[in-house]
């Protein structure tokens, strides 16, 4: 599998991964029994395993590692906290206006990782 092809693969499954990840917080909004379904709850998992398999060969393949590239330790930065304001969206919020703001907070930091991997610029 070529560099491109991978790279492809990588940016298909962040924009799966967005998408998902922004249908899940409306759902939650909307207190939908939706989420408790199987499928909401593995889904994610495959696709965002796909994405990080992804990043990791093209970080191994082009040399470029986080903590050395500043815009790649933006978007890894990036990636962690978008993690934890997501779970806290989802899952750990104890009210809805908390889960909310963590949601938009999410979004907010997901547009930055995309800004981030277009530009290359932190």
């Amino acid at each position: 599998m070529s560099y491109l092809a991978v790279k492809h693969l990588h940016m298909t499954f962040a924009a799966l991964s967005g998408m998902l990840f922004l249908l899940r917080g409306v759902l939650m909004l909307q207190d939908s029994a939706l989420l408790q379904q199987r499928w909401a709850k593995i889904v994610p998992h495959v696709i965002d395993t796909v994405l990080l398999a992804s990043a990791l060969v093209m970080v191994f393949w082009s040399a470029q590692y986080p903590f050395v590239e500043g815009w790649l330790t933006a978007k890894v930065l990036a990636l962690i906290a978008y993690i934890l304001l997501g779970t806290i969206a989802l899952k750990r919020g104890k009210t809805k206006q908390v889960r909310l703001a963590a949601f938009l907070a999410a979004l907010a930091v997901f547009a930055y990782i995309v800004k981030v991997a277009l530009t290359r610029q932190p």
